[in-house]
């Protein structure tokens, strides 16, 4: 829900600034609240930790590398294609989850994990005009969401060295800035970080929404088991749905399809968890 709310405020912002000034502020914002706090009240010994390693690595993969596979996929097959594929990410933890971590989630689980797919592939799927593709360019999309579910297994194995979320979002955060950074300087995209004045209160309330969102996300990550929180941390386009019906009305459109992929999305929640 946090994550539907960060992508309405990022929705009004974006009408007088980009989606760069929107992920610095995000990035900036995090790495500010979350450091602030660590210094105060942890040890930085956790430096050293082994579990740093998968936080750097999961860094890397997500989000800058997934989301680069999914915006090539959308370019190889379109919109319509690549939503719907990238939209197997549960499907891949749940598989990830049964070999890593030996859970057995049970059918209702599975059951529920599949309405999720479905409801992803009814909302972020929409008609377009036929276009020539090869089924190899499909694994583009396919590959993002695989990486994604991998990313989410790295961070669940360091969450159980260290079972810290403050942790897990300062240094998660702290390499997707570096690595943002890295990709705007070098490609002279550096004047695309200023944000017009009236972007900056959307964009901050944006931020310390997602900081809470990712917070909540690791002490879930941590503590529940991946095949079941991946596939609820895949609703978010339930409450993006709500939330554009009810202040997004002039810019964005809710069709009967989407409608209907939000109620089986509700299905898919109640299966898993009343398991």
């Amino acid at each position: 829900m946090g994550w539907a709310v960060d992508s309405v405020l990022v929705r009004f912002g974006l009408r007088q600034s980009n989606i760069f000034a929107a992920m610095l502020m995000s990035y900036v914002v995090s790495i500010t609240c979350v450091w602030s706090y660590l210094i105060a009240t942890t040890s930085l010994d956790f430096l050293a930790s082994p579990a740093m390693i998968y936080y750097i690595i999961s860094g890397c993969m997500q989000p800058i590398f997934a989301r680069a596979l999914f915006y090539e996929g959308i370019t190889r097959i379109g919109v319509a294609r690549a939503g719907p594929l990238r939209g197997i990410e549960p499907l891949f933890a749940a598989t990830i989850a049964l070999i890593v971590f030996n859970e057995q989630p049970g059918l209702q689980v599975y059951a529920g994990t599949l309405l999720i797919v479905v409801s992803l592939w009814l909302i972020s799927g929409k008609q377009e005009e036929n276009k020539r593709w090869r089924y190899l360019d499909a694994l583009w999309p396919i590959g993002a969401a695989l990486i994604s579910a991998v990313s989410q297994t790295l961070r669940k194995q360091a969450l159980q060295i260290i079972p810290d979320p403050f942790i897990a979002v300062a240094m998660v955060t702290t390499v997707s800035l570096i690595l943002l950074l890295g990709f705007v300087f070098t490609t002279g995209r550096g004047q695309q970080l200023r944000m017009d004045p009236t972007s900056f209160k959307f964009f901050l309330g944006a931020a310390l929404v997602a900081t809470t969102a990712q917070i909540a996300n690791f002490i879930a990550l941590g503590r529940g088991q991946m095949s079941v929180i991946i596939p609820l941390l895949n609703i978010t386009p339930l409450f993006t749905v709500f939330f554009s019906a009810l202040f997004l009305r002039k810019v964005e459109t809710v069709t009967l399809r989407i409608v209907c992929g939000a109620a089986l999305m509700v299905g898919g929640v109640v299966l898993i968890t009343s398991r």
